[in-house]
């Protein structure tokens, strides 16, 4: 073995921490003005430089500022979400998207928005700013206690069972947000274009306040948990004798990755792949331990959702390309990829 082995785990992590403030930095400072990144620093850390401009001050703290920590944040939460739905249902082929969850946060969301104004007025009027992310947390966490409801039989979840609930909820999701889209005025309309193929280009500091607690929760408490998950990914019966509260640890995840996924759906639409692909690049690097593969997946879905959101604003400027379509482009030949691979 070498010697090098067991800082392997360390040493990735350093790396994608590195990278992760850099792809941040760079995406802060490119745009239609461009700032180099040495002046975005110094605008972040409140030092003075004569170079800076005023105006230079406001496109990096409130309009960059807010989108690219939106970014990490949703890019970081969904891979998260990624890593604990894959161990849980043991099989790493499942992600919010895939299973419902993301389609059930919209679905909740898309209600708020086409409804809030008759059937939920008194829901909007008291939640307020945190209206959307409440309704899409609700709408996540129904759908995914539905998934693994349906997918259980004697307390053991069954993997195909459970991508095919998801397949059958994703449709039924489907259907509710069509019926809503129907319902809906043109005003409305132009409103849920922005779910149907994701975008952070709403990204304000009010936006992300409102995502961030949820997001948080899932990034931070993830590698508590992370004993526990390696302990599941041996079985729940071993896992039960090596005294992990299997049923509680189910629960938990299920809860934190609804939350996640509701609050991610909440700002930016949905988003798919991000769950998929870096979790499975994380394990590439470091190996099957959760202890760094989910604070490798989160810096990792990070660092892909903000380069993502980067070529999507940039490319067709002063168009903007929606960063659904991209992580679609990006996730499906590697989901296609990951399929042949386990069939061979």
């Amino acid at each position: 073995m070498s010697p090098l082995a067991p800082l392997r785990g360390p040493l990735v992590l350093a790396a994608a921490a590195a990278v992760f403030l850099g792809v941040a930095v760079l995406a802060i400072g490119i745009g239609a003005v461009r700032i180099p990144p040495l002046q975005v620093v110094a605008v972040l850390l409140g030092l003075d430089d004569p170079t800076i401009t005023d105006a230079h001050r406001a496109v990096v703290m409130n309009v960059r500022l807010p989108r690219v920590l939106l970014a990490l944040l949703a890019g970081a939460g969904l891979a998260c979400a990624g890593v604990m739905m894959q161990a849980l249902f043991r099989n790493p082929l499942a992600d919010p998207a895939l299973i419902g969850v993301s389609a059930g946060a919209a679905l909740g969301a898309v209600a708020t928005i086409v409804l809030g104004a008759t059937l939920l007025q008194g829901f909007s009027l008291w939640l307020g700013v945190w209206t959307l992310p409440v309704a899409a947390f609700i709408g996540a966490l129904a759908t995914a206690a539905l998934v693994f409801r349906l997918s259980s039989r004697d307390g053991q979840v069954d993997a195909t069972t459970m991508l095919l609930c998801g397949i059958a909820v994703n449709a039924l999701m489907g259907a509710g947000i069509g019926l809503l889209t129907y319902l809906a005025t043109d005003e409305q309309l132009r409103n849920l274009t922005f779910w149907s193929l994701g975008s952070l280009g709403g990204a304000t500091w009010s936006s992300l306040l409102g995502a961030a607690p949820a997001i948080l929760l899932m990034v931070l408490v993830g590698p508590w948990l992370a004993h526990q998950l390696n302990a599941l990914l041996l079985g729940e019966s071993e896992a039960l004798h090596l005294g992990v509260a299997v049923q509680h640890l189910k629960r938990t995840v299920v809860a934190l990755t609804a939350a996640s996924a509701g609050a991610v759906v909440a700002v930016s639409g949905v988003i798919g792949f991000i769950g998929l692909v870096a979790p499975h690049m994380a394990r590439l690097m470091v190996g099957p331990d959760h202890r760094y593969v989910l604070p490798l997946a989160s810096l990792l879905g990070a660092i892909l959702l903000t380069a993502g959101d980067l070529v999507a604003r940039t490319a067709v400027r002063p168009a903007e390309l929606p960063i659904g379509i991209l992580t679609a482009l990006m996730g499906a030949p590697f989901f296609l990829w990951l399929l042949r691979n386990r069939s061979s």
